[in-house]
């Protein structure tokens, strides 16, 4: 469905996600939701004491703009 925003993500070990693509519909742009999309992946991760690969650009500017160490110590390279 169009009228969704998604996070798109993989387990790519036994406690390892990949965090891969994040998409807001057009019409939604600029509201902030990407970034409730964001915390919610990254507060999983914490949550479920996983480790994460960011190879979705604006997760990855996201930990940028909030290096909070629950996050940064669980990212994966």
């Amino acid at each position: 469905c169009h009228d969704r925003a998604v996070l798109l993500y993989e387990y790519v070990g036994k406690r390892i996600v990949d965090l891969q693509h994040t998409e807001v519909p057009d019409a939604y742009r600029g509201r902030g939701i990407a970034k409730h999309l964001a915390k919610a992946a990254l507060d999983f991760v914490v949550e479920e004491d996983l480790k994460a690969h960011l190879t979705c650009w604006y997760i990855q500017k996201y930990v940028k703009e909030n290096p909070l160490p629950q996050y940064l110590e669980r990212l994966q390279p």
